[in-house]
């Protein structure tokens, strides 16, 4: 899990990743991000709809292996930034830890290329 400082607080910042943010997507997850230079290191949000599942175990199982992939790959993220990771599926929830972490470097790595450029 990502420690407090790194995840997003209030509403209007997440709208303001939905209007203006640029997306990358696998197969199960997506990523809409935008940087954020006022800050000085990434903010990360993860939304699983009740469409993917009707459970709150289940979400909040899904939500916490995100974060904790992302608390993984947290040194490949250079630029200041906000992400909202976004799930499809509830796959998420029985795919290995192994794969989710590789999809969610992946939407990183997508991420930081396309916006260093």
């Amino acid at each position: 899990m990502i420690s407090r400082q790194y995840r997003f607080h209030g509403l209007g910042s997440l709208n303001f990743v939905y209007k203006r943010g640029q997306t990358v997507r696998s197969a199960n997850i997506g990523l809409r991000y935008i940087p954020n230079r006022r800050r000085k290191q990434f903010r990360a949000a993860v939304v699983v709809s009740r469409k993917v599942n009707k459970s709150a175990v289940v979400r909040n199982r899904i939500r916490r292996r995100v974060y904790e992939a992302l608390r993984l790959c947290q040194a490949d993220i250079q630029i200041p930034m906000d992400m909202v990771f976004t799930i499809y599926n509830d796959g998420v929830a029985t795919m290995t830890f192994d794969q989710l972490h590789h999809d969610i470097e992946a939407l990183i790595h997508k991420a930081t290329s396309t916006n260093s450029q």
